[in-house]
């Protein structure tokens, strides 16, 4: 079986790269490697979700599959008040995203490894953002990330998340509704959509 960004312990040798950009006004740098998501540049899916991602001014955000860390070291800085958590299954994404919170000076964030919800099971938080693993399975992975958010939520937190429109899209902002009672569309553009879910009670 091959090896996907999603394999808790990477066996790939790891070749490093760097990718400079543009977000959201800032200009981070990230440290990425073989073996995780998109490791060559910033995805666009990621990219919209970062540029509409609705931010409180402080609280506590989970950068659920946090890869390299592009959308909670983003987060963080652009609201140092936020406690931002990153967590990913992928034992080299984390270890990434630690360095790159440190490279860019992001100092309200902590990273944790694990599966799904596991590392943080008993914190509630007022955002959840994520770039969900489709590739990794709907019923497996993406499904229990959305149904899960609620239990993690404070009353009015949300959960954000991009998904390509003809790769699930459809299936995603159903499951959203199914678990919040609605959905509300943030952005699209380039084939994808930002989603969001606000838990009401």
């Amino acid at each position: 079986m091959s090896e996907h960004y999603f394999s808790e312990k990477p066996t790939s040798p790891e070749e490093r790269g760097l990718i400079r950009c543009t977000l959201r006004g800032l200009s981070p740098e990230f440290i990425t490697s073989s073996g995780i998501f998109s490791h060559k540049r910033i995805d666009n899916g990621t990219r919209l979700l970062v540029e509409s991602m609705e931010l409180p001014e402080e609280g506590k955000l989970l950068d659920l599959g946090c890869g390299y860390g592009a959308i909670g070291v983003t987060a963080a800085l652009l609201n140092p008040r936020l406690e931002v958590t990153m967590t990913d299954v992928n034992s080299r994404a984390v270890a990434l995203a630690e360095e790159n919170a440190a490279r860019n000076g992001a100092k309200n964030v902590i990273t944790l490894q694990g599966n799904l919800y596991e590392p943080v099971e008993a914190t509630i938080f007022d955002i959840i953002i994520t770039n969900p693993p489709i590739s990794a399975g709907m019923a497996r992975i993406v499904k229990p990330m959305i149904t899960g958010a609620p239990t993690h939520l404070n009353i009015g937190g949300s959960l954000q998340l991009v998904v390509q429109s003809n790769k699930g899209g459809r299936t995603v902002a159903a499951l959203i509704e199914e678990a919040f009672g609605e959905v509300e569309a943030l952005a699209k553009g380039s084939g994808y959509r930002v989603l969001k879910g606000v838990k009401k009670d």
